[in-house]
């Protein structure tokens, strides 16, 4: 299965996500392409607040995870995030667990109601929002919105991931 998306094609970090920027060079994208510098702001401007707030608690995962270089969650998007030089990749298609590549990549996916037409591995559901495979490196989250994937429910959610990173 090819990867649909955007992002670093070596990725150590995945949101799935049901959607697409709705855009044409978006809408028709075929493969894993790495964003450039000014993209997202691009797509915030054009599409509204919806996919600002896709990458932005996107961004604040990423730098809550590892701040590596960036003071702030923003700099870390505006010129990191989704980008060649990233680990990070935000995909259009659903996983797929039978490569063994998939062992050394974190897998998460973006909302229950998406989670459940996808053919995941067994969960086990720790609370409401998420739910998690350990062997797979996978776990079901709310959607990337303020009030769903809170600030505090990030904090939860890097605490179960961060020892997966390498």
């Amino acid at each position: 299965m090819s990867l649909v998306g955007l992002g670093n094609k070596h990725f150590k970090l995945a949101i799935y996500i049901q959607n697409r920027p709705p855009l044409a060079e978006y809408e028709q994208l075929s493969h894993l392409q790495p964003m450039v510098t000014g993209e997202i702001a691009s797509i915030a401007q054009q599409t509204g607040n919806h996919w600002r707030k896709i990458f932005n608690v996107y961004a604040k995962l990423a730098f809550e995870l590892d701040s590596l270089q960036w003071n702030t969650w923003q700099q870390l998007r505006d010129h990191y995030l989704l980008q060649a030089d990233s680990q990070q990749a935000l995909l259009f298609c659903p996983p797929d667990f039978s490569n063994i590549k998939t062992k050394n990549r974190i897998h998460l996916i973006a909302g229950r109601t998406y989670a459940q037409t996808l053919d995941l591995p067994s969960m086990t559901w720790l609370n409401e929002q998420f739910a998690i495979n350990e062997e797979a490196r996978c776990v079901i989250t709310p959607y990337l919105d303020y009030r769903q994937l809170s600030n505090s429910r990030i904090t939860f959610l890097v605490s179960l991931i961060k020892d997966w990173m390498d």
